[in-house]
């Protein structure tokens, strides 16, 4: 058996490619002292990755070209040299888009999938699940009776947020494509309503939050963000997570015809709390916080998720491609 490898061979200018990246077929590695062999199960396909495969700065760094692109794993221990592991454990990770790979065993934790199925180590329990939950906890801080409005809603994230901010008694209304997905927002996910951004936003929002918006969950910018931003109340909160609509812009992009953002002096007026954040701050250290609080919400019946699943490690670039236009239904997740 050989070891699947997904290569970054390009840096793409605007929106990646598939020619971008390579297929490879290598030998399988062999761990060393205190190391781990995993075969993968499911890869995490997740936005963030756009930003890996350009050498601008950033809070982490590029994926170099000819390495395998960084990803999020779950999957089976094949061999140990580690006590604390033995073969046919189930750990996350984060190893790359690869069949198999190796780590050091302090990079592993072992998963339960009698909480929710592995997949969701990927999604709902892995790095999308806890950045939601970081980002309430920390800004959004949303308290009973408060409006929330989160955009892409459907998303890894999205859905994920959504669920705690209505658990901790906010009223939650979502954002997204199409009505496919503004219904199983609703009618799965229990969100108060879900506005369609192929829409009239303004007068959907105007609708749905008459007294207007305590806490904005920011996934995508743009005329969401432009429609949100003045519908604000006093000392409302914007939790910055991502800006999708953004990550295909090409470096010195011609942006003169782009939408004004919006006016910023009601940060001041209004007393607003705006604040970007990174998971791999302070996330995974409160990650046993956090599983226990999921898994109490999935006991409750307060807490359900949808996945979007592609079979085939070859197939993951195409995916990828379409994450960012906006393809997927629920969190991305690659089967290997």
């Amino acid at each position: 058996m050989k070891n699947t490898q997904v290569l970054l061979r390009n840096r793409p200018t605007g929106e990646p490619s598939e020619t971008d990246f390579e297929v490879v077929e290598t030998e399988i590695p062999s761990p060393g002292p205190g190391q781990v062999l995993v075969r993968a199960h499911f890869l995490s396909l997740d936005p963030y990755m756009r930003g890996r495969m350009s050498d601008a700065k950033s809070y982490a760094k590029p994926v170099a070209l000819g390495e395998v692109m960084e990803g999020a794993t779950v999957g089976e221990v094949v061999e140990s040299n580690d006590p604390r592991f033995g073969e046919g454990d189930l750990v996350a990770g984060s190893k790359g888009w690869q069949r198999f790979s190796v780590a050091d065993g302090d990079a592993l934790r072992k998963v339960d999938t009698g909480i929710a199925p592995l997949s969701t180590y990927t999604g709902l329990l892995g790095m999308p699940g806890l950045t939601a939950w970081v980002g309430l906890e920390d800004i959004g801080q949303p308290k009973p009776g408060e409006t929330v409005v989160v955009s892409a809603a459907s998303g890894a994230v999205g859905q994920v947020a959504g669920q705690i901010a209505k658990a901790r008694g906010a009223r939650v209304i979502g954002v997204a494509g199409g009505q496919a997905k503004c219904d199983f927002v609703v009618k799965e996910l229990c969100f108060d309503a879900c506005l369609d951004h192929r829409g009239d936003l303004d007068a959907q929002l105007d609708k749905a939050c008459p007294d207007g918006i305590d806490v904005y969950w920011e996934n995508v910018g743009g005329k969401t963000q432009h429609a949100v931003f003045p519908r604000f109340r006093d000392f409302g909160r914007m939790v910055m997570c991502g800006m999708i609509s953004q990550y295909n812009t090409a470096p010195g992009a011609d942006t003169s015809k782009a939408e004004p953002g919006p006016n910023l002096g009601a940060v001041v007026r209004k007393r607003l709390r705006i604040q970007g954040f990174i998971v791999f701050d302070t996330g995974w250290q409160r990650y046993g916080r956090f599983l226990a609080e999921m898994d109490g919400m999935i006991r409750a019946g307060q807490l359900k998720w949808k996945e979007d699943v592609v079979e085939g490690l070859e197939r993951a670039p195409r995916a990828f491609i379409g994450l960012l236009r906006g393809e997927n239904f629920g969190k991305l997740v690659v089967k290997i």
